[in-house]
Parts: C-alpha cells; structure tokens; sequence
C-alpha cells in the first residue's frame, strides 16, 4: 500500500467518526437551536471534512461540503436561524457523505441529483446566495462568495504560526493555510526559516519553516483559527489582536530585520519561496526579538505533558486476543504438569506466569472494550425519522452510555436493537391522539439503559406505550399454530411467543414492520452471543424487554464439567447453582426429568441422552441448574470439575451447523471441550418434547 493510500485509509476512518459526531451534535442542536457551542461543534467537523477531504483527493466531498459550511458559518454569525428545516437538509447531506465514503470503497454511487437538490435547497437558506446548480456533483460546485458583514469593525492580528517539522507527513502544507489567511484581508507575510541545515542533512519530507502574519481583517478571531483547526495539534500556535500603531511598529522591526539576514516579506498573491538565516520572531510589545523553541524540544515537552494515544486496527486487536488464548491455554498446561510432578520450584513459575497471564488477559480484554454509547448514539436518529414517518412525538432518552462491552458484541449488538427499537415504535407508542385520549403526555418516550451486572451487561429497551396483551398473543399463536389451544402457559412464556417464526401482531404491513421477520431474528442474534431476552410489560403502560450478554466473546469464565470420558464448559453467566441427584430422586419422579430444588421443581435434560453417549449408570449424579430467559433449566452430568477460564475457539467447517454447541476450548492436558449452547439445548428439547413442564 502507498504511503497515499495509507493516508486515504485514515482520512476515511476519521471521516466516520466525524460524520457520527456531526449526526450527535445536529441531533442536539435541533432540541437547542441557540446553542452556539453546538453551532460550532457542527460547523468544525463540516470544515474538517471539507478541508481534509480536499487534501487527501476526495474533491467531491470538499465540494459538496463546502456549501453545508457556509451555511453554518452564517448561522455562527447570527445572520441564520437553525430551523427543522435546516436540520433535515444537514442529516440528509450528513447521509450523502457517508455515501461518498463508501463509494470510494465500492459500495453503491452517489445520487448526484439527490445531492445536488440539497445543495439547491442550502442555497435558497441563505439570503442573495443562490447559485447556479452545477449538472453533475462530481464537477465543482460553483462556489459560494464571501458573506460581507453588515458590520464594518476591522481588527488587525498578529498570528504566530509554527508547524511541527513532520506536518508534512500528515499531509498538509502550510503554505496553503497561509494563502487561506490572506484571503481573508490585507495582510503582510513574514517567512522565517533559520532552523534550515545545510543541504547535504536536510530532509525534505521535513518542515523547518515557520510564519507571522499581520493581518487586518473584518472576520472574527474564530474565523481565523477555524483555518488551523485540523493541525491545531501538530503546530504552535498563537494568535494576538493588536492596533494600527503596533502593527506598524512591528512591520519596521521586520523590516529592519532584512538589513540582518534578507527577511522575505510577502503580499497576499506572492507565493513564499525565499529563505532567512537567524530571523528571530518579533512578538507583540517587544523591541528585541526571542528566538522559538526547537522543535525538538517541543515535541519532547508535548511527550511529557500529554498522554499520546494510536488508532490500531481491529484484526491486529483480533490477533492479539487469540495470541493471548493461546498463551492461557499453555500456562493452564504448566499448571497442570507442575501439579503432577509436585515440583516447588516448577509450581512457584507456574504460579508466577498465571499471574502474569491473567494480568495480560484482562489489559487485552479491556483494550476491545468500547463504551455502548456509541451505538446508543446511533438510535436518536432512527427514532427520529421513524417518529416523523409515523406520525408520532417519541423521545429517546439513555442511561449508562459508559458501560462497556466487547467491541465484537457491540457490532453483532446493532441489528437487534434497531429491531427492538422499531417495535418499540410502531407497536408500543401510541400516536399523540390516543395517548392524550389515556390521560398520557402526547410524547412518548424509549429509554434505552445499560449497566454491569457481574461478567454481563444488562441492556434495557423501556418505552411508555400500549404494553403487550398477553391474551391478545395467546389467540394469535393459536390462530398461527404456533401453540395448541389446551396449552397452559404464564404470562413470561405468553410474551415469549413474540419471538417465534413469523409471529407478527400488525394489523397490516407497513415499510416499518408487519411481515412477522425481525423479532425471531433478534432471538437468534442474542441466543448467538451467548445472551438471552427478558420482557416484562403492563397492558396500556409499557413494556420493558431485558437483554443480558457477556462482556466478551473471546475468553470466558466457564463451568467444566464431565459425562463419561468427555468434558464441556457451560458459560458461567447462566449458571446459578448445583444440586446433586440420587436415585431416590428419580424414583420419586417416576422416572420424569424434574427436580425439586428448595421447593421450585425445575426441569433438566441429561446431557447423555442428547448426546446419546454410552456411560455408567451413577448412584449420584450432579445437576447445574441454569436460567435462561426467565426460565430454570437443569443439565444432568457426571461430575462437576470446577470453574474454567476457557478461550473459544470456533468449531471446524464441518461441526458448524451442529446445534447445541457455539465452539471448543482446549483442555490444559491438550483435551478438547465442547462449549454449550444452552439456550439451543432447551430449544431442542422441547422440540424432542422432553417433559420440561413439569407434567406428565
């Protein structure tokens, strides 16, 4: 890969995150239109995205962009109101550079005439501004002209401008700002470049240049440093506001400067080609001048000051991960040979290493952790345009946007959400009408929360609509099939009917929902991650739907266990407790799979059975009780081993489609064990009818 395609590659992961960060703030901006930090914050990562874009040849994103900025520039000004409109068109601009984005990288084409209407309609936004539309987005848009201020105050700046000696290498070139400050007035270029080697050790991929501009301007002090704001980083910076007398004061000490060592000063339409030797810089209210700290020296105190941070991509966080599996898997073989051989010098390294291994494991877990309120950031937007397409007032409210999860349950956490959300929506929600007619706020409201609970994350979708009519889900099974009419169910299991295949309470299919497709596939996906579903609801009040996932998918604690010469691990989130069962126990049962734990009878499956493995009969055999989706579920074993900390590894073509197992650990005697999928388990029982009721 080039060093320019390297360049594009960070260009396109700083523009998504810059595109999330201008959804977030418009979204904010539209419930606080006079916040002029969120204006800012708008109009920041336009000018980014249009001046970065321009840098690493997206010019068709620099120029689409380029009008969205003026736009907001005249809402900095106050010459603007940020309006419902104003919004709609931004989101909407917002949606086309993302497009662009994932055109460079193959994905569908821009609709040029998409983009060039929302263009047209920015336009007719600002007073005297329209323009000439241009026929394909891809030619330059005509650009907009300066907006002169009714305002005639004019300030003359002293910018002090020093770039790092690498901002080169992150693709930018100075002289480009500067030709953009003398745009904006009368200005006076000083170009001082004493720090320049001898030829035969200058790097030319180095900067050794550095500015002072006297520049006198009707644009505010924010205008100004918007030109610096994507290298405000990797230069020095300082920008004075000083009056006519000092500005002149301070053009004859340059000039008299020039006697010493040629200073180049330059007009505005001048490029900056010639060098000084030993000019030093000449700040505001000084006579002699300071020369500027070096580089170096720069760069060194920005070390010491600052704690730096890299972008890493996520294959080799992935590598990462599975090297430090691996590395779990050889120290729980050291432990267990140093336990055989009963050496204290062996067990003393052993220790030591798990220890360390145990350290390293959660530095690299923690490092995959990402905060969920990145996705829940995602959903403001769907709520919004699916309240708008359906008529209703709905407010999206979060909580514990800070917890974090793996950042693989994360992505595979998204499609489900938006299922749940757009349910939430259509079905829960009522439309202002009916809930002013209940005596309800004409707004509703879908609270999405998160919080650690142990090794899971409980995430919560609440929302103050209808709430689920169990006897309306109950007719509607039995009308599909789906259950028998004699069957007796409670209200959790009358909820979870919701989740079977093509099951669907829309009255008629709407782009929203109705085809019975969605809820089922949420249940697969969470079932997938090693989670289950929970819902809670009151007819007319709402509904809570409750979902509980591992923090991670790539090292869990697990609970071995064995039946006859083969091990598995059970994850230890669903497990609660272990009870043993005797032959009296199943001699009280007649023989039927229940087992009576402090009073609660819970049903079990025998692994064997399942599994169809040949063992002996035991006098005592163990029971683990788990809990799945509100449901106590026991899983008959031979023996239970213990705790495990097991590394996952994914099961070989030829074992993926087998039910009831998500993957494989190794043992530390190089024993492979099976990992359960324990919601498939129950499901296929019940499939097989096993007795899980309860009843004969």
């Amino acid at each position: 890969m080039s060093q320019m395609d390297e360049y594009s590659k960070v260009f396109k992961e700083e523009a998504y995150e810059l595109l999330t960060e201008l959804e977030t703030a418009l979204l904010e901006l539209e419930d606080s239109p006079d916040d002029m930090e969120l204006i800012g914050r708008v109009f920041r990562a336009m000018h980014t995205l249009k001046g970065c874009g321009s840098m690493f040849g997206f010019e068709n994103i620099a120029e689409f962009t380029h009008d969205i900025e003026t736009v907001f520039d005249l809402v900095r000004n106050e010459e603007i109101k940020v309006t419902i409109e104003l919004i709609d068109l931004t989101l909407e601009a917002r949606d086309q550079i993302r497009t662009m984005l994932e055109e460079s990288e193959g994905g569908v084409p821009v609709d040029k005439e998409k983009c060039n209407n929302i263009i047209s309609s920015l336009r007719d936004l600002m007073p005297g501004q329209r323009e000439k539309i241009p026929a394909h987005i891809t030619e330059p848009v005509i650009k907009t002209p300066p907006v002169t201020s009714n305002v005639s105050h004019v300030n003359t700046y002293l910018i002090h401008f020093v770039p790092d000696s690498n901002i080169f290498m992150m693709g930018t070139n100075p002289v480009y700002l500067i030709d953009e400050l003398a745009e904006l007035g009368e200005s006076k270029i000083f170009a001082f470049r004493e720090h320049i080697p001898e030829l035969s050790i200058c790097d030319p991929e180095l900067c050794y240049t550095w500015w002072d501009v006297i520049l006198t301007s009707e644009k505010e002090l924010n205008d100004i440093k918007d030109i610096f704001i994507f290298v405000e980083g990797s230069c020095q910076l300082k920008i004075d506001i000083i009056d006519k007398e000092e500005a002149l004061r301070l053009e004859k000490n340059y000039r008299k400067s020039e006697e010493l060592a040629g200073l180049h000063v330059a007009e505005p339409e001048q490029k900056i080609k010639k060098a000084t030797k030993k000019i030093p810089s000449i700040r505001a209210g000084e006579e002699v001048p300071s020369i500027p700290e070096p580089v170096e020296s720069r760069e060194k105190k920005r070390t010491d000051d600052q704690v730096s941070s890299i972008r890493v991509s996520s294959d080799k966080l992935d590598k990462l991960v599975d090297l430090v599996g691996e590395l779990v898997i050889v120290q729980a073989r050291l432990t267990q040979t140093a336990n055989e051989t009963k050496k204290a010098q062996l067990t003393s390294i052993a220790e030591d290493l798990e220890r360390l291994t145990v350290e390293l494991r959660d530095h690299t877990l923690d490092i995959r952790m990402l905060p969920i309120g990145t996705t829940f950031g995602k959903f403001k937007r769907l709520v919004r345009d699916l309240s708008k397409e359906l008529d209703k007032e709905i407010e999206m409210t979060t909580d514990g946007a800070e917890t974090e999860l793996d950042k693989t349950v994360i992505e595979r956490l998204n499609d489900p959400l938006i299922h749940l959300i757009r349910n939430s929506i259509d079905h829960g929600i009522e439309t202002p009408e009916i809930r002013k007619s209940m005596g309800k706020p004409s707004q509703g409201i879908i609270h999405l929360s998160a919080l650690h609970s142990g090794a899971s994350v409980l995430i919560k979708i609440e929302d103050d609509g209808a709430g689920l009519d169990k006897e309306a889900i109950y007719n509607k099974a039995v009308e599909r099939g789906i259950v028998s009419p004699d069957t007796e169910m409670s209200e959790e299991e009358i909820f979870g009917l919701i989740f079977a295949p093509g099951f669907s309470m829309a009255k008629k299919i709407t782009n929203v929902s109705g085809r019975g497709v969605g809820m089922d596939v949420v249940k697969r996906c969470i079932d997938a991650l090693g989670g289950s579903i929970e819902i809670s609801s009151r007819k007319g009040c709402g509904s809570v739907i409750t979902l509980k996932l591992p923090l991670t998918l790539a090292i869990i604690e697990g609970l071995l266990v064995n039946v006859g010469n083969d091990f598995y691990v059970l994850p230890l989130s669903s497990v609660e407790e272990c009870v043993e069962l005797t032959r009296m126990d199943i001699e009280l049962t007649h023989g039927r799979h229940i087992i009576n734990v402090r009073g609660e009878i819970v049903p079990y499956i025998s692994l064997k059975e399942i599994f169809n493995l040949e063992t002996k009969d035991r006098d005592i055999e163990q029971v683990v009780v788990t809990r799945m989706n509100g449901q106590r579920v026991g899983f008959v074993v031979d023996q239970v081993i213990g705790e495990h900390q097991t590394v996952i590894k994914n099961l070989g073509k030829v074992y993926q489609n087998v039910k009831g197992l998500s993957g494989a650990t190794i043992l530390g005697d190089g024993t492979v064990a099976l990992i359960l999928d324990v919601s498939q388990l129950v499901k296929d029982a019940e499939i097989l009818e096993l007795d899980l009721s309860g009843q004969s």
